[in-house]
């Protein structure tokens, strides 16, 4: 019996090499993806570390910052805030509540020009009001002359309040945008059971639509305080003393990398809040979301108009248009038709080229990870890979001065541990490291455009490819890519754009003879030359009209 009996092969006996499932080399991947996505803003808390910072000099950093310079970073953030958060709440729940609940000439065009301001980065904006409102500006020397008057006729230009002009009618649009979409997509039918009870038009505004749009008005204004927090260029060019200035400061003029990256600590930990007040908006506005549709009535239609009424929605929509977008361009293109020679046209042609190749690499890496990262979950919805996913999606959240400094600090490290390597060279001298910053600054950005295209793909298509044979890499490339090509365009745009307008990473980490549009602007302006710092300005105002246009016609498709 025991010589029929099937034997195992002699083969099997013998030791065999370790093997790696296909599921172990896509979490390894995954793992290495999401440290390189967030080592820049992990690497900045380990400034607090009794080890980095060489015992108590931790400790004695914030007791020195806490006694000095800490009390004015605060006030002067706490207070820009607050008034930038006001007044875009008032500016962008207004401008909605005009072109949604009234009707009244031109409402159509108000509803895309109140976009506009989205085009136009803050320091830009603040440029041009600083070159035509300063002392020796047109507008002032103009009623010294016609007046004959002497001396300084209008408010300082940078100053605190000067930025919180700037901000407000550059930022609004966020308030706008979510507030317009609330108000569209809720306010008809409960209005309408408001006019049956009785209530009058002003009562069914205050009482029944804004308290419908304030979830989305509280969302768009952490979205503001976020921008706020996170802007360079308004808040150094003006001399205002904030977080993100404090951080460069001691960087670059004190060469103290532990006091930055304490600093950075503190404004990214404002940062998280606002993030998660942003989110728990967003829930909220989910939440008001339910059970309220638009009303086929007559009610659910706008206001219509006339008479005084019309002249103060035209005002209301107007005010930050002009304010926002057409002031600040008329200004810029005064030096432009008044002395052409002066500009540097020369220069013009190598510092776009220098901003579109960094803006066309990281556009194409961005949304070669967001289809990796995206396909992932599409296939496996495990803790792993949702991991990866979340932090990947919270890089647009975090300041550009909080990761240069969390890509700077290791690379100091390393050179003081090992002086011949050569990491440091390569993330400082080439486009190695503003690259990687700007992949985990606008990853988010790409990521959400990709998310979106899948939501429109049924799982039901996968089902079907599997059961034709196509499985793995190739269900990506032959069923998912043809039906993702505009989202990956989009994504790509939106990337690119937000690279070209990108100024404190730029300004810390890009090669030696490499400036970019933006770099240049801020350069020249802080060295008193806004008549040429106009072209580059404009330049980048042209380039963020693109995402503008097409989320206009977003918009318009999906309300018809």
């Amino acid at each position: 019996m025991l010589a029929g009996r099937h034997t195992l092969p002699l083969t099997l006996d013998r030791p065999r090499l370790p093997r790696f499932s296909g599921a172990a080399l896509r979490a390894a991947f995954l793992i290495v993806l999401a440290l390189a996505l967030v080592l820049p803003v992990l690497a900045v808390f380990t400034a607090w570390l009794p080890g980095a910072a060489g015992g108590e000099q931790a400790g004695q950093i914030v007791r020195e910052m806490a006694a000095t310079v800490l009390p004015e970073y605060l006030w002067t953030t706490l207070w820009l805030g607050l008034a930038v958060a006001l007044g875009a709440a008032v500016v962008g729940s207004a401008s909605a509540a005009a072109v949604t609940l009234f009707d009244f000439p031109g409402r159509r065009l108000m509803e895309w020009l109140l976009l506009l301001p989205l085009a136009m980065p803050a320091y830009v904006t603040a440029y041009a009001y600083t070159d035509f409102l300063q002392f020796s500006g047109p507008l002032q020397v103009w009623l010294r002359e016609s007046f004959g008057l002497e001396g300084r006729l209008l408010p300082e230009v940078r100053s605190l309040g000067g930025a919180m002009w700037v901000f407000t009618f550059s930022l609004y649009p966020y308030v706008y945008l979510l507030a317009r979409t609330a108000l569209s997509e809720r306010a008809a039918h409960l209005m309408e059971a408001a006019r049956l009870l009785g209530a009058s038009p002003a009562r069914r505004i205050l009482s029944v639509a804004l308290p419908l749009a304030r979830p989305a008005v509280a969302a768009g204004v952490a979205l503001v305080l976020m921008e706020t927090l996170a802007d360079f260029g308004v808040t150094s060019y003006f001399g205002i003393q904030t977080f993100t200035v404090g951080i460069y400061k001691a960087w670059l003029a004190m060469d103290d990398r532990l006091a930055a990256a304490q600093l950075a600590t503190i404004l990214l930990v404002l940062v998280a809040l606002l993030l998660h007040l942003e989110l728990r908006a967003q829930r909220r506005m989910r939440f008001a979301a339910g059970g309220v549709g638009r009303a086929g009535s007559a009610e659910g239609e706008p206001q219509r108009l006339s008479g005084a009424g019309r002249a103060v929605a035209w005002a209301v929509c107007l005010l930050p248009v002009v304010m926002g977008f057409f002031a600040p361009v008329l200004f810029m293109l005064r030096p432009l038709a008044a002395d052409w020679s002066v500009l540097p046209w020369g220069r013009f042609a190598e510092w776009a080229g220098n901003s579109v190749r960094l803006g066309a690499i990281t556009a194409v890496l961005a949304v070669l990870i967001s289809f990796v990262l995206a396909f992932a979950v599409r296939r496996s919805r495990d803790l792993l890979t949702r991991a990866v996913v979340r932090l990947a999606s919270l890089g647009y959240a975090v300041p550009g001065a909080v990761i240069v400094v969390g890509l700077l600090l290791p690379v100091g490290w390393v050179q003081e541990a090992a002086p011949g390597w050569g990491l440091p060279t390569v993330i400082t001298a080439t486009a190695t490291g503003i690259v990687w910053a700007y992949l985990v600054r606008f990853c988010a950005v790409a990521l959400q455009s990709v998310q979106s295209g899948y939501a429109r793909i049924p799982m039901s298509l996968d089902d079907s490819a599997r059961m034709l044979g196509v499985g793995g890499a190739q269900l990506l490339t032959r069923v998912h890519w043809p039906l993702l090509k505009r989202s990956a365009a989009a994504a790509a745009l939106l990337v690119f754009v937000d690279v070209m307008k990108e100024l404190p990473a730029t300004m810390v980490l890009r090669p030696f003879n490499s400036d970019t549009l933006a770099v240049v602007a801020y350069q020249l302006a802080r060295d008193e030359r806004l008549g040429e710092a106009a072209l580059p300005s404009l330049a980048l105002v042209a380039v963020g009209l693109v995402p503008v246009i097409l989320l206009s016609r977003t918009l318009r498709s999906a309300r018809r």
